[in-house]
């Protein structure tokens, strides 16, 4: 009986692969994952507020508007409606603030304005005593180029009491008496009252605002 070699042994290094994958099937890749989506800004009936920037070399950021509800939450300002003496004239709101809140409660009105539909053209604002920051801002440039956003009327308009006569009318005039005398409310309001076609909002104090307007305002 023949001799069978002994079948010879393969060593183990060099064997195949261990495991091949399946036909046609290909290695994962990894996929990039997405990065977070840009949140949309904030709505633009009052963002921007004035001064959209225009051709030219930007100019440096407005001041930031003033933040509500910085310090403690207290009762909201209590708003009347009255009407014009002779009946005709636009509608008066008065919100009651103490001096040093006048500005805040103004640019409260102008939001609320804005939120209910006003066009930011419709809107101008006057202050009897430190001028808003925007104004304060623009007018740093120049008063032509100030003026000529007033002009424009796409915007709320920001102006100090003293350009009252200045101002050309709108729909709705909102008054902050945030300092100044009695002689600068006096000159303001009924400026005003003839400027606001529609609306006129009057932050301050109510025995302030009757003195000028009188008690049938």
């Amino acid at each position: 009986m023949p001799l069978i070699p002994e079948e010879p042994q393969i060593p183990e290094s060099a064997q195949g692969p261990r495991a091949t994958p399946a036909a046609g099937r290909t290695a994962p890749t990894p996929r990039p994952v997405p990065g977070p989506r840009a949140v949309p800004g904030p709505r633009s009936a009052s963002a921007p507020r004035p001064g959209r920037p225009g051709p030219g070399p930007a100019r440096p950021a407005p001041p930031a508007q003033r933040q509500h509800g910085s310090t403690a939450p207290a009762p909201g300002p209590r708003v009347e409606n009255r009407s014009a003496t002779q009946g005709s004239g636009p509608q008066i709101q008065l919100i009651l603030a103490p001096v040093d809140g006048a500005l805040d409660a103004a640019e409260e009105a102008v939001d609320l304005l804005l939120d209910t539909g006003r066009a930011p053209g419709d809107i101008l604002v006057l202050t009897t005593g430190e001028q808003h920051p925007w104004a304060a801002h623009e007018l740093s440039f120049g008063e032509a180029s100030y003026w000529a956003q007033h002009d424009a009327g796409e915007d709320v308009f920001f102006a100090d009491a003293t350009a009252a006569t200045r101002a050309s009318d709108r729909p709705v005039v909102v008054v902050a008496l945030n300092g100044g005398d009695d002689d600068a409310a006096a000159r303001t309001l009924p400026t005003a009252l003839t400027r606001a076609t529609a609306l006129l909002v009057v932050c301050g104090d109510s025995e302030r605002v009757n003195s000028v307007l009188g008690a049938g305002v």
